[in-house]
């Protein structure tokens, strides 16, 4: 994931400010990779419930297992 910042070039970038840049940058990747996480396990908890599994019951090997069945649709999901 990418992050331009762009500036004009009437913006004068003072040195207490260079070091922000790079911080609201890695804020806002933070903030975007938490959201795009949630949003990724909202849909594999739907996926776990139509295929009568629980995700919140199953172990992380279980979990792993269980997204290595659907990266690979060509066979059933085992759990």
């Amino acid at each position: 994931m990418n992050v331009t910042t762009e500036l004009t070039t009437d913006q004068e970038v003072l040195p207490k400010d260079k070091q922000r840049i790079p911080h609201d940058a890695t804020e806002q990747a933070d903030t975007e990779q938490k959201a795009l996480m949630n949003y990724a396990e909202t849909q594999l908890r739907k996926l776990a419930v139509s295929r009568g599994l629980d995700w919140d019951m199953m172990t992380d090997e279980a979990r792993i297992d269980f997204v290595d069945d659907l990266i690979h649709e060509d066979r059933e999901c085992s759990r």
